[in-house]
C-alpha cells in the first residue's frame, strides 16, 4: 500500500526548493497598456514612470520584482529580460530572470541566466546560490558544494548557503553533516524556517523529541504552512500515540480544509484503531479533494472491503488501477476478490 508514510520519508530526503513557486501567469502579454499595470497604485505608478523614461532598466526592474510579489510571475521575468535588455551590465537582472525561471522548473533556461550574472559578477553570492540550487536538483554534489564554499569565503555568515549544504548532505544519507549545517544555518539566522523545518523532520526521523519543538517554532514563524502540523502527527503517528496524532491532524485541518495528507493519514490511524467508518470518511474526503489520488481509492476501497460492500470495493480497486497502473495493491485486491480489470 502506498501511504502517507512513505510520502513522509520523501519528503525527508527530499529538496524543498520548490515551496515559494508562484503561479505561472499563462498568457499574460507585457505591454504597459495592460491592464494588469493600472489595476494596483503602485504597479500603475511604476508604469507611468515607464512610460516617460522608456529606457530606465531599473524602472523594469523594479515591476517586475512587484509582479513577482503578486504572484504575476510572466510578467516579472518578461520586466527582468526587458531590464537586463536595456542594461546587460547588471549581474542582478540576469540573476532574476534564472531565479524565477528555476522557480517554475525550467533548468536549463535558468542555468543559461545564471551563468550570464556569473560572467558579469563572478563574486555574485545570490548567483553561485542558485548554481548549487541547480547542481543539488540533478544531484551532482561536488560541484554544489563548491558553489556553496565560494559563498561561504565571502560571507561566513549566509544562513541559506548552510541550508543548502544541509540538504546536500540529506541527499547523500549523511544525516549527521546535514543536522550539523542546519544547526549552523539556525545560529546565525534564529528564525531561518528551512533549516528549523529540515532539523525537526531529521530529528523526529531519529525518533527524537526534540523534533517536535523544532517543527512547533517553524509553525510559529509562519502559521499559513501547516506541514510543520501535519508532520508533528506524522511522529506521533509513527510512535503508536494515535490520540495526539490524531489531535495533529485535527489542528492540521482546521488550518486548511483541504489538506489531504492529514485527512489520509487520519483515515490510517482510525483503520488502525479498526474505527472503519470513520476511516472511510477521511478516505471518502481525499477523494473530493484530490480526485486523482489513485491511493485513497484504493484505501477507501479497503474500508468497503472490510465492512463487506465487495462491489463497491471493487469500483474503487478498479478506479485505483486505471489511475496507476503501476500501482500493485489495486491490481492483487481485484485478483483476490476474481474481480476482472
Amino acid at each position: 500500500m502506498k501511504t502517507a508514510w512513505v510520502k513522509y520519508l520523501l519528503l525527508i530526503t527530499g529538496v524543498i526548493l520548490f515551496a515559494g513557486c508562484k503561479n505561472h501567469q499563462g498568457n499574460a502579454v507585457a505591454t504597459d497598456d495592460n491592464p494588469i499595470f493600472q489595476s494596483d497604485p503602485a504597479l500603475k505608478s511604476i508604469t507611468n514612470q515607464i512610460n516617460n523614461s522608456p529606457n530606465n532598466a531599473a524602472l523594469y526592474f523594479e515591476r517586475g520584482n512587484a509582479l513577482h510579489k503578486m504572484q504575476l510571475d510572466t510578467l516579472a521575468i518578461k520586466d527582468y529580460k526587458m531590464a537586463a535588455k536595456l542594461d546587460s551590465t547588471k549581474a542582478e537582472y540576469f540573476s532574476a530572470v534564472g531565479d524565477l525561471l528555476f522557480e517554475h522548473k525550467d533548468i536549463s533556461g535558468s542555468a543559461e541566466w545564471i551563468s550570464k550574472a556569473i560572467a558579469l559578477d563572478p563574486k555574485d553570492r545570490k548567483a553561485h546560490l542558485k548554481v548549487a540550487k541547480l547542481f543539488l536538483y540533478t544531484q551532482d554534489f561536488p560541484k554544489a558544494i563548491e558553489e556553496l564554499d565560494k559563498v561561504l569565503r565571502q560571507d561566513v555568515y549566509n544562513p541559506e548557503a548552510y541550508f543548502l549544504k544541509g540538504m546536500v548532505y540529506e541527499r547523500k544519507k549523511d544525516t549527521a553533516r546535514a543536522i550539523s549545517n542546519f544547526l549552523t544555518s539556525v545560529q546565525v539566522s534564529p528564525d531561518y524556517r528551512a533549516s528549523i523545518v529540515q532539523l525537526g523532520l531529521l530529528y523526529s526521523y531519529k525518533k527524537d523529541p526534540i523534533g517536535v519543538r523544532y517543527l512547533e517554532n517553524a509553525y510559529k514563524l509562519d502559521s499559513s504552512d501547516v506541514f510543520p502540523v501535519y508532520a508533528e502527527g506524522v511522529y506521533y503517528q509513527t510512535a503508536g500515540d494515535y490520540e495526539k496524532a490524531k489531535e495533529e491532524y485535527r489542528r492540521c485541518i482546521s488550518k486548511n480544509a483541504k489538506y489531504d495528507d492529514a485527512f489520509f493519514n487520519m483515515g490510517a490511524v482510525l483503520m488502525q484503531q479498526d474505527s472503519l467508518e470513520k476511516a472511510f470518511r477521511q478516505f471518502d474526503i481525499v477523494t473530493k479533494i484530490d480526485p486523482a489520488n489513485s491511493t485513497a481509492y484504493y484505501d477507501r476501497g479497503v474500508c468497503y472491503e472490510q465492512m463487506n460492500k465487495v462491489s463497491d470495493a471493487i469500483n474503487d480497486y478498479k478506479q485505483a488501477y486505471l489511475m496507476d497502473t503501476t500501482y500493485k495493491s489495486p491490481k492483487e485486491a481485484l485478483k483476490r476478490l476474481h474481480a476482472k480489470l
